[in-house]
C-alpha cells in the first residue's frame, strides 16, 4: 500500500489528495463519518499550504507520507515555503464575531482542530513540516 505522494502546489491536485488519503484509509475500514472528517481535515491544510503558502505557485510541491501506529492515524505534510504563512501562531477564531460580520473564509484551522486529536506545525532545516493525528 502506497503511504507517500508528491504534488506541485496547485489546486487540482487537491482531489488527487483526497483519493491518496480515502484510498489508503479504506484499508482500516473506518466509518464514513470518521474517515470522511479525517479527509476533510488533510484537505484544509493541504489547501491552505497550496494557497497561503505557496501561492499556488506550481514549481513547488508538499510531500505527503501516511502511517497507521498503534491504531493511530498520522500524516505529515513537507514544504519549502518561505513565505510568513505562520500557522503555529493560528488561534481559533470568535465564530459569533465571524456571523455578525458576516466573514467567510478563516474557519479552516478551526475545524481541523476539532477533528483531528493533535496538530503540529514545525521546520525541519529548511523544511516545514504539518503533522496531523487521530485515533482510529
Amino acid at each position: 500500500m502506497k503511504n507517500a505522494l508528491r504534488i506541485s502546489c496547485s489546486r487540482r491536485n487537491l482531489k488527487v489528495v483526497r483519493d491518496f488519503v480515502t484510498e489508503y484509509l479504506t484499508a482500516y475500514q473506518l466509518p464514513d463519518l470518521q474517515l470522511n472528517q479525517i479527509v476533510l481535515a488533510v484537505d484544509e491544510v493541504v489547501a491552505n499550504l497550496i494557497i497561503h503558502a505557496n501561492s499556488e505557485d506550481e514549481s513547488q510541491h508538499l510531500d505527503l507520507a501516511l502511517d497507521v501506529r498503534n491504531k493511530q492515524f498520522g500524516i505529515e505534510i513537507f514544504d519549502d515555503a518561505t513565505s510568513s504563512y505562520a500557522p503555529a501562531t493560528y488561534h481559533d477564531p470568535d465564530l459569533q464575531e465571524y456571523i455578525r460580520q458576516g466573514r467567510k473564509g478563516g474557519v479552516g484551522m478551526a475545524l481541523v482542530n476539532r477533528i483531528m486529536d493533535r496538530v503540529e506545525f514545525s521546520t525541519q532545516g529548511n523544511r516545514n513540516v504539518c503533522r496531523l493525528y487521530k485515533q482510529l
